[in-house]
């Protein structure tokens, strides 16, 4: 009897005996319904990952049978990878709540490879620590994951989108999209892709951010949606990271976002907003004639100094800037920031550094020299305010003069969230501060009103 339930049923039967026996003191408190489970010890079956799941944990908002997106957007440490790898592991497993029969094809799509690996196959929460003694062997040279029943999920990363052509598959897991560097691509691949078996399904584990293709996704009807803040997961998290993340983060917009798992989108008074940007997006850049990496130091090295913005950026021979890469660190003491902003230097081939010297006077040059003399440094002094010196930043953005070669989520997140009284948290936008002095060496030097004596 029990395998003629869809998992839709076992799904809204399972919903029914958690709540019940939540309610109840010993768990024979339970409606007749439920006898629809068979013969299956109830107790036994609380035991296992679908009675001590979280309900974000579980496909338990699908209302009818043709879902194709399970989509988990949560916040930090919420539980997503478990959920991701469970789901594998029951589809794999043949578990009859989450599939008719067992899956033989996944594929396993992560930001970058490293990072499926690391987190998705060989965390403490990933594949290879949940699926006992079923343990799949893992080829990292042939990046695939086999099961003694056969099943085999192949790794891929948002980096090479075009690396999921080819390949055909049943079901798919997609951990971080937001942090995807060709999101739109590399879904679009995807869905190509999942083409065999009755009914292919994902699931997208993610903190959110206020990305297009999510948004999307969001509104997409066969798509099933769990939501979960990181206090939904207290009891398997540090009372110390608790604590602290709430103290610092609990109410500005990166803790709405990293901590509640809410999309939080631009403000309105801000001078970047996130369609902008993902039109300047672009995979690589041309030759370049100039290369600046921009130093914002820290007034301090203590644990609550602010950050250390390091962006690098260059400029074409048609006058389009390229935003490269953005290296900022905390927490680092001055001689070791240097020794990351010359690494940088070095690294994208860079013409000289341009270092804001109003925190600490000439300490910040003082200690590049003292790293390495060899190195052009070209000192600045802020004579406006942040937004003042931003405003006109904003505006080549705003003429298609500036591209981001790749994504840089934590700069972006500064720029969308940087309006006339700084940021919504009260912190310092050092990333942001880099980015405005490399461009402005680059772009507007020499440029703005001038008052001239008679």
């Amino acid at each position: 009897m029990t395998q003629s339930l869809t998992p839709l049923t076992w799904m809204r039967s399972i919903r029914i005996l958690r709540e019940r026996f939540r309610r109840s003191s010993d768990g024979n408190n339970l409606p007749t319904t439920l006898r629809l489970l068979g013969d299956r010890p109830l107790r036994r079956l609380l035991d296992t990952w679908i009675g001590k799941a979280h309900d974000h944990q579980l496909p338990l908002g699908a209302a009818r049978e043709d879902w194709s997106t399970w989509l988990l957007i949560g916040g930090r440490g919420a539980g997503k990878t478990r959920a991701g790898s469970e789901w594998v592991r029951g589809l794999v497993a043949g578990e009859p709540w989450f599939t008719t029969r067992p899956v033989g094809r996944i594929a396993l799509v992560g930001d970058s490879f490293a990072a499926a690996r690391d987190v998705m196959l060989e965390g403490p929460s990933g594949l290879l620590a949940v699926c006992g003694t079923s343990r799949p062997e893992w080829s990292p040279s042939l990046r695939k994951l086999q099961w003694p029943n056969g099943a085999v999920a192949h790794v891929f990363s948002a980096e090479d989108p075009d690396s999921l052509r080819g390949p055909q598959f049943e079901a798919a897991w997609c951990d971080e999209l937001a942090k995807w560097r060709h999101a739109e691509d590399t879904w679009d691949m995807l869905q190509f892709a999942l083409r065999l078996g009755e009914r292919p399904r994902q699931i997208v584990t993610t903190t959110p951010r206020p990305i297009p293709l999510l948004k999307r996704l969001l509104d997409t009807p066969s798509c099933v949606r769990s939501h979960a803040p990181t206090g939904a997961n207290a009891r398997h998290l540090s009372p110390a990271f608790l604590e602290g993340v709430l103290a610092r983060y609990a109410g500005t917009r990166l803790g709405r976002q990293e901590i509640e798992g809410e999309i939080v989108d631009d403000r309105p008074d801000a001078l970047w907003n996130r369609e902008g940007i993902e039109r300047a997006r672009v995979a690589t850049a041309p030759p370049l004639m100039r290369i600046v990496v921009a130093v914002d130091p820290p007034a301090s090295s203590s644990r609550a100094a602010d950050a250390c913005g390091l962006v690098a950026a260059g400029v074409d021979d048609g006058g389009t800037a390229y935003v490269l890469e953005d290296a900022t660190v905390a927490g680092l003491a001055p001689p070791d920031w240097a020794a990351v902003a010359l690494a940088l230097y070095r690294r994208v081939q860079a013409d000289a550094l341009v270092v804001e010297t109003n925190q600490g006077g000439e300490m910040a040059t003082a200690v590049l020299a003292q790293v390495d003399p060899c190195v052009p440094v070209t000192p600045v002094v802020a004579r406006r305010g942040k937004y003042l010196r931003a405003e006109p930043v904003s505006v080549l953005y705003a003429r298609g003069r500036v591209r981001h070669v790749g994504t840089f989520p934590a700069l972006e997140d500064e720029m969308c969230d940087f309006g006339p009284a700084g940021l919504s948290s009260g912190r310092s936008p050092d990333r942001l501060d880099a980015l405005v002095w490399a461009l402005t060496h680059l772009m507007l030097a020499g440029e703005g009103p001038r008052i001239r004596a008679l």
